[in-house]
């Protein structure tokens, strides 16, 4: 051979012992298994596996274990499962969540406290499910010690008396005497409520809110539920209103709606008192500083004599709480204006 091959072949053999090999999953000699290992790892597991060196942990949180999912090895058992418990473990197929209800301010504690129910002692659950009369009078006397432990300052049992006359005697929605319940709540943190009726500033909390929703409320009804004085109850409510800042003009078309249920109305009757209420309303010296129900019964009156469904104003006084002498002297003031 000649020694320019020598040299070429010599040379090519350099070039193949150089070059690097080509990289693959095939692991070399003393490796740690036959594929790449991945990068999945869960919490408390971020090493590589004791057996194949992958890192591609997997939680099974039925089973409560966590194992390798290329080669199967359990790392660890009985784990904490974070989540939600949803086990039922009463015999029914209905909801299984495990949150109470929120908290309200139609209970003194708000809901977050455990009670015992009356009727859990009283009903004939209690004998059907095993309860002798013995126990039956332990646990109305646990019971009692339970309501007592939960209430001990006079300020809380207030509360107590307050928030059943507003669900009582309110008439109001439920969410409507949570905010009443608020109110009243504030008021004796303040300690406004001390020295004064309980059903009075009830009374007044529950005006002040029914107020601010637009519903229609007479103070002369609302102190007839709550066993208040009229004049009293007036007085409450202008001073809790300059307190907490809940002062609000309202207008004589908040008792359209009422006075036109009352009377047993057709419903274009009110079509008709708003047409009369827009041409009055820029003239704010006729009805500003007035009782916005006299000015709506005046309005009311205006309204029917317009239609064959007429009503006299004994009619419309009694349902508007106003006299008759006070519904006549606001008629002739809006003469001069309709």
């Amino acid at each position: 051979m000649r020694a320019e091959d020598r040299k070429e072949e010599k040379e090519s053999q350099n070039e193949v012992t150089t070059k690097p090999p080509m990289r693959t999953n095939i692991p070399l000699e003393g490796g740690f298994g036959a594929i790449r290992p991945t990068k999945r790892i869960v919490d408390g597991h971020t090493k590589p596996c004791e057996e194949c060196g992958d890192t591609n942990w997997k939680s099974d949180n039925s089973r409560g274990e966590v194992s390798c999912d290329s080669c199967g090895l359990v790392v660890e058992e009985d784990t904490i499962d974070p989540g939600a418990d949803w086990t039922n473990h009463a015999n029914s197929t209905g909801d299984k969540s495990r949150v109470g209800a929120p908290s309200t301010y139609l209970l003194a504690d708000k809901g977050l406290n455990s009670h015992i129910a009356h009727s859990d002692l009283t009903t004939g659950a209690a004998s059907r499910f095993g309860m002798s009369s013995r126990a039956s009078r332990e646990w109305r006397r646990r019971r009692v010690i339970d309501e007592r432990s939960q209430v001990r300052q006079s300020r809380q049992r207030n509360v107590i008396k307050a928030i059943e006359l507003i669900r009582n005697r309110s008439k109001l929605g439920k969410q409507l005497q949570e905010e009443a319940a608020r109110l009243y709540t504030k008021l004796s943190m303040r300690g406004y409520v001390t020295g004064r009726s309980i059903a009075g500033v009830s009374a007044a909390c529950v005006y002040l809110v029914a107020r601010l929703e637009n519903i229609p409320q007479q103070i002369k009804d609302v102190s007839n539920n709550f066993q208040v004085e009229e004049k009293e109850l007036s007085r409450m409510i202008r001073q809790i209103s300059r307190k907490m800042k809940l002062q609000k003009v309202v207008t004589p078309n908040t008792y359209f709606n009422k006075f036109r249920s009352d009377l047993q109305l057709p419903p274009k009757t009110v079509i008709a008192m708003e047409s009369i209420w827009e041409k009055i309303k820029d003239r704010t010296e006729l009805w500003q500083g007035r009782k916005p129900n006299g000015i709506a019964a005046a309005i009311l009156y205006y309204a029917v004599n317009k239609t064959a469904n007429k009503r006299t104003q004994a009619d419309i006084c009694k349902v508007a709480g106003v006299s008759e002498v006070t519904l006549r002297g606001i008629i002739r003031q809006l003469d001069l204006v309709l």
